[in-house]
């Protein structure tokens, strides 16, 4: 059995719910810590697995797969 990691669950969830906000990556991933989120978050855009974008709102992060 393969275990799934956290960067495999955000990519599934910002798969499944494009442009979604880190705040609901991380609600939905409540086993994991926000800072490990962010972490994997920042990972996977670096790579160019992911897309941020900062929203006119200021503090909400939106999530899209590249």
């Amino acid at each position: 059995m393969q275990q799934t990691t956290i960067g495999d669950r955000v990519l599934e969830m910002v798969r499944a719910s494009p442009g979604c906000t880190l705040e609901a990556v991380t609600q939905q991933l409540q086993d994991v810590s926000w800072s490990d989120v962010f972490l994997e978050v920042d990972r996977l855009s670096r790579s160019g697995n992911l897309r941020l974008f900062q929203s006119r709102f200021g503090l909400t992060t939106t999530i899209d797969v590249t």
